[in-house]
């Protein structure tokens, strides 16, 4: 294409410089919410200790309000809002927008919350593999009428990094297994205290026991679509999530707001060493 619009980030081939931007990016961290992106940015903005000021970090995609976008250095952090629908259109652009920019050798890492299946609140789920509500590795992408199945295997040997790196970080429960993405909240995820309800408590919880025999060990709403497109663009890809309850005892997070914050910033803080010791900045280590 003469011009490539890249809509929903506000950007675009002609109107930006795309390689001046964003040519130096080697990581990108994506997240539902737009608060959290940018909480991480100012942590990795501190963490990497750049000279400018935390003033100077500021939303490149202000002239939209889909998504938000902060570059701090090599890192790129981006919203990416709630469910499939949501992330698929931010990544389409995303990696169009990589590829403009002539990136190269960039890991890109999902953070965000889940719901546990068998472990403790709190506990980081470094995903292996992404499955669907059926136990099974893989997206359904409906393409004109036409149901295209795609893989949803994630990088293994970047999942084995990362849980290696939070061995280092004192008092860190972190462990690599599945995560299943459901297309919604409530009843998609077996929970009783959706508007509408139309299974027992004895239904859900052999639902959510043979998931758990399956491998899976949290739930979400962004891993299938996100390893399918992350693996044909030859991007390497990760998932790390924090459990903020045990869906085998409740269906509400009951958390205290403090419990809530130190929780979500337990995937933040791997990312950061992560990132640290990938760039040799590991007297620098949280």
């Amino acid at each position: 294409m003469d011009e490539d619009i890249l809509y929903h980030l506000d950007l675009g081939t002609k109107t930006h410089n795309l390689p001046e931007m964003f040519g130096d990016v080697k990581f990108v961290c994506v997240g539902g919410s737009p608060n959290r992106m940018r909480a991480f940015a100012l942590f990795m903005h501190k963490e990497l200790g750049l000279v400018e000021g935390e003033e100077d970090i500021k939303d490149i995609c202000a002239g939209t309000d889909r998504y938000c976008m902060f570059k701090t250095g090599p890192v790129l952090s981006i919203s990416h809002g709630m469910g499939v629908p949501s992330i698929s259109i931010m990544l389409h652009e995303l990696i169009k927008l990589l590829h403009h920019a002539r990136c190269c050798d960039v890991t890109i890492i999902r953070i965000g919350t889940s719901g546990g299946i068998g472990i403790a609140p709190g506990s980081v789920v470094i995903t292996d593999t992404a499955v669907d509500s059926f136990f099974k590795p893989q997206f359904e992408q409906v393409i004109l009428d036409n149901v295209v199945t795609r893989s949803t295997e994630l990088d293994k040997e970047l999942a084995e990094e990362l849980f290696n790196c939070s061995k280092k970080i004192p008092n860190f429960p972190a462990l690599i297994g599945h995560t299943m993405c459901t297309y919604d909240f409530y009843e998609g995820q077996g929970r009783l205290d959706g508007a509408l309800c139309s299974f027992s408590r004895e239904k859900k919880l052999d639902y959510l026991k043979r998931a758990y025999e399956a491998g899976v060990r949290n739930i979400e709403m962004e891993s299938t679509v996100f390893a399918a497109m992350c693996g044909l663009c030859g991007l390497k890809a990760a998932v790390v999530c924090v459990t903020l309850l045990d869906r085998l005892d409740c269906d509400q997070i009951t958390l205290s707001h403090d419990v809530l914050m130190e929780y979500q910033r337990r995937p933040q803080l791997l990312i950061s060493n992560f990132i640290k010791k990938k760039l040799g900045l590991c007297d620098q280590i949280s």
